[in-house]
């Protein structure tokens, strides 16, 4: 069975590698290859990244943060991995876009879903979306 188009959930910790915490280069480097092997089968592929490698926004929460800042340093980490699993997907070729609902034009677009559809549609040949949100599974590959 070939799929046309292919959410792929990424765990912040899988960045890390052997590390404690952060993001291990190597590590984002090969997932970029496996990435790019998928694109250019002419998959479209929207990527969603978490940012637990870096920063737990509910244990941020249990330790008394406020809730919703605890939530916002933690889209900060996502976005964060997002950037970096950016430049490694550049690196071997591919062409990515990284989407976030907090607006930061300066190294993100805004999360607009008819935009990320349009993305995934235009046929551009390997174009890889990097989306960045806690809900963007049901939102960007309905049911």
């Amino acid at each position: 069975m070939t799929y046309k188009r292919v959410l792929l959930k990424l765990s912040g910790e899988a960045l890390m590698g052997e590390k404690p915490y952060g993001i291990d280069p190597a590590i984002v480097q090969s997932i970029a290859e496996d990435v790019s092997k998928v694109v250019k089968n002419n998959v479209q592929l929207a990527i969603v990244v978490g940012g637990g490698n870096i920063f737990r926004g509910l244990k941020g929460s249990a330790d008394g943060m406020d809730r919703a800042t605890a939530d916002y340093v933690g889209m900060l980490a996502t976005v964060m991995n997002a950037i970096s699993l950016q430049d490694g997907l550049e690196r071997v070729g591919v062409a990515t876009r990284v989407q976030t609902a907090i607006e930061m034009q300066e190294i993100a677009e805004p999360y607009i879903r008819r935009r990320a559809m349009r993305h995934l549609e235009k046929g551009t040949k390997e174009m890889t979306e990097l989306l960045v949100s806690k809900d963007l599974t049901s939102k960007i590959c309905p049911s």
